[in-house]
């Protein structure tokens, strides 16, 4: 095997990939790399939606024909025109570049920050959904203790949102151990980070779906729903200030988990 083969796919080769800028050979070693890794590839995906998305809405500027005081202007000063335009098209180059490396910015650096929710999230739903006698810690029939029971331990206010309207009802919820986050104090980072909530819902015919909430060590308003599917489970998650959350589910299809995300949300964000 060549030293090429044994490389690590890098940021840098994922961004090159949606960029179609990688030799054939390394193209298809990443594309390799990302059938295995199905959040990456759906990660990946998004990035060319929207270079399409953003070649869709600057392509026509370079169709619109110049307006007449400019070409009289050029036209009195042919000597400088050749560069003048080349410079031209260089800072709209850079400018639409800027754009486009911001915008994937925006989009990359709280996923990225946040991936680790919808693994965790799916790992605690697919450990606890299966359970039929002690699924929860504390049943839907001390709903009150439970919220004020989660909201002490994690330090911010913890409710249970209300899914009767879509078919569910709160079996009750439990707390979990936190994990160890980049970006924490040095105490959580020592000691652990802040411990986790989990509230379990399902339907009469025994479909369940779990809310995750943990804190976060910044003040994020990134709130955009972000999907995973981690094996069977399929995750939507999002990052409000300084708590997130993820929904999930592996008895429902995207769609359905979609509609009850946006009600969670809508009642925690009234």
């Amino acid at each position: 095997m060549s030293d090429r083969q044994t490389q690590p796919v890098t940021e840098a080769d994922l961004l090159a990939f949606v960029d179609l800028q990688l030799p054939e050979a390394r193209r298809l070693e990443v594309e390799t790399w990302l059938q295995a890794r199905p959040e990456e590839a759906h990660r990946i995906a998004a990035y060319r939606r929207q270079n399409e998305e953003l070649r869709a809405l600057f392509n026509p500027v370079l169709d619109e024909p110049v307006p007449g005081r400019l070409r009289r202007v050029l036209r009195r000063s042919a000597r400088w025109r050749t560069p003048a335009l080349a410079a031209g098209f260089t800072l709209i180059g850079l400018l639409v570049g800027a754009l486009a490396g911001w915008q994937l910015h925006a989009q990359r650096s709280p996923g990225v920050g946040a991936a680790g929710i919808a693994k965790n999230a799916a790992v605690a739903h697919a450990t606890y959904s299966p359970e039929v006698r002690h699924p929860v810690e504390v049943g839907a029939d001390q709903e009150a203790h439970l919220e004020a029971w989660l909201s002490k331990r994690l330090g911010t206010n913890v409710r249970a949102p209300k899914l009767e309207a879509i078919g569910y009802s709160l079996v009750g919820g439990r707390l979990l151990p936190g994990e160890a986050r980049s970006g924490g104090s040095a105490t959580q980072v020592a000691m652990g980070a802040s411990p986790v909530a989990q509230f379990m819902y399902q339907t009469q015919n025994g479909r369940r779906l779990t809310l995750y909430v943990r804190t976060e060590a910044s003040n994020n308003r990134e709130t955009a729903f972000r999907y995973a599917l981690e094996g069977s489970v399929g995750v939507f998650y999002w990052i409000d200030r300084n708590v997130g959350y993820a929904l999930s589910s592996a008895d429902l299809n995207r769609e359905e988990l979609l509609a009850a995300a946006n009600s969670v949300y809508k009642q925690l964000n009234p």
